[in-house]
């Protein structure tokens, strides 16, 4: 089983013709003392980085996040699942999720289906919002790996787990001690487009937020489901997370200030 730790790392997109910088990053973090690195994910295939990180890295658990299941095929996984543990066992957890079309929860689970010869419901993690899939990710795998929740969720999702599933959260800060600039920044992210994302937007509503919420982006949804202030602030937040249930708080590096990472490592991992 790959150990996740109390903090992960999630690294910016990079260009997956190019290892060097994502090789750069992994063994900086690693250096810094982070737990896990979760590489970028979506509808994109860096695949075939990840024993690149793994062999230039001596002790960090790499993690996908998440290979979507509709590009990437089970059976390239399991090739290089088998081949990493043979050399680097319990240095890879394959992130999967990423289902789309009219049945996604049944696409999913064949795909499980097909890698359960070779990659083992401990050694891989799922992408998981909504209840149906939480309750996937407790049968079919070792960890649930949620994004844009608020500690309340993450509560919720760890009586659902049960204590034999870890839990790792991403999430989004923004160093910026200014409220409303950080929202502003926070808009002009990603969040705006994952809103629009019916699996997200279904999620937010299961949370209690408005379709008024969702649709403007109101200060109370960027307020619930991502981090921003000072230092000191954002250290409090990520705290919340960690004593509603997460096993592993994942930080998105993308708003993160280069002298806040020894500090960061020190107060959470």
């Amino acid at each position: 089983m790959s150990e996740l730790g109390p903090l992960g790392a999630a690294i910016p997109a990079f260009d997956t013709t190019d290892s060097a910088a994502a090789i750069a990053a992994a063994v900086r973090l690693e250096d810094l003392g982070y737990s896990t690195l979760w590489m970028p994910g979506g509808q994109g295939d860096n695949l075939a980085l990840v024993p690149d990180l793994v062999r230039a890295t001596r002790r960090i658990t790499v993690a996908n996040g998440i290979l979507s299941v509709d590009q990437v095929p089970a059976a390239e996984v399991a090739t290089v699942y088998r081949a990493l543990a043979a050399t680097h066992p319990g240095r890879w957890l394959p992130g999967l999720g990423g289902a789309h079309g009219p049945r996604p929860l049944a696409t999913l689970t064949a795909y499980l289906d097909e890698l359960d010869t070779a990659v083992p419901a401990s050694g891989r993690v799922l992408s998981a919002l909504g209840p149906r899939m939480l309750e996937l990710a407790r049968d079919r795998a070792s960890a649930a790996y949620p994004f844009l929740v608020t500690p309340d969720y993450v509560a919720s999702a760890r009586e659902l787990l049960g204590a034999g599933t870890r839990l790792a959260v991403l999430v989004t800060v923004v160093a910026e001690p200014d409220p409303a600039r950080a929202r502003d920044l926070v808009r002009g992210g990603s969040l705006r487009f994952l809103a629009g994302v019916p699996g997200y937007a279904a999620n937010f509503r299961r949370m209690g937020f408005t379709p008024a919420d969702v649709a403007d982006l109101s200060d109370r949804l960027v307020d619930g489901v991502t981090v921003h202030g000072s230092f000191d602030t954002v250290i409090a937040r990520l705290r919340e997370y960690r004593a509603a249930g997460a096993d592993q708080v994942v930080v998105s590096l993308d708003g993160l200030p280069e002298s806040w990472h020894g500090d960061l490592v020190a107060a959470l991992g």
